[in-house]
């Protein structure tokens, strides 16, 4: 007689997990950029995005590596006028509507550096978030269990991804930092050894010349 093993069927998820899925799933995120660059010396890199008339817009950027870990940055709208301008920052942020629609241009100049190559993050953000349930701003009731649920894991990831960012960002600034620094002990290792080594030889002589006997030379006196 044969015994067939019992099969357990793998019991469906539960409602309510599949309805937290899809409504983060749906969730949308605002349109916008997120970047990490090269920017050589005396050099100037800008980027072009498209802004609708009223929308808001926000830049962050910051020197990873490079120099003094400064750059110069500069925003223009589609007339050519400066919204936005600073010298010689290691990170900034800056938060504008636009008034003007059309291609807004954001731009990193290295041009004052002579041999230093700047390493670039910056993070452009295009419009509003929306909210993560379509009429959660014109409800007037609470919010159910599950709504509630799904916002708090919303605003939990949103901080997550953030902290996620900076930390990588100064990971990657404090290992640069310490693969200078170790450059630079090593070159100086170097030099100090062979400053060693010509002192010591030069005193070796210096030594050896003060015991060396000296013979006087004899003349022959002529006839």
């Amino acid at each position: 007689m044969s015994v067939v093993a019992p099969r357990f069927a793998s019991a469906p998820p539960p409602p309510l997990l599949v309805l937290l899925l899809l409504l983060l799933l749906q969730a949308e995120r605002p349109r916008g950029a997120e970047l990490t660059f090269e920017l050589p010396d005396n050099a100037k890199q800008c980027f072009h995005e498209e802004v609708e008339r009223g929308v808001r817009f926000s830049l962050d950027y910051q020197v990873i590596t490079g120099g003094h870990y400064d750059v110069d940055c500069y925003v223009e709208d589609p007339l050519g006028n400066t919204i936005y301008r600073e010298a010689k920052k290691q990170y900034d942020s800056f938060t504008h509507q636009a008034e003007v629609k059309g291609v807004y241009q954001f731009c990193f100049s290295n041009e004052f550096s002579t041999f230093s190559h700047k390493t670039i993050y910056f993070d452009l953000q295009v419009g509003d978030e929306p909210p993560i349930l379509p009429d959660m701003g014109r409800r007037v009731t609470a919010l159910t269990q599950m709504e509630a649920a799904c916002v708090t894991i919303h605003e939990a990831l949103r901080t997550v991804i953030e902290s996620q960012t900076h930390y990588r960002l100064r990971e990657a600034q404090d290992r640069a930092r310490a693969e200078d620094l170790n450059s630079r002990v090593s070159y100086w290792s170097v030099s100090e050894t062979v400053a060693l080594f010509v002192v010591s030889v030069s005193q070796v002589l210096l030594l050896k010349s003060f015991f060396t006997e000296r013979r006087p030379v004899s003349r022959a006196v002529p006839s």
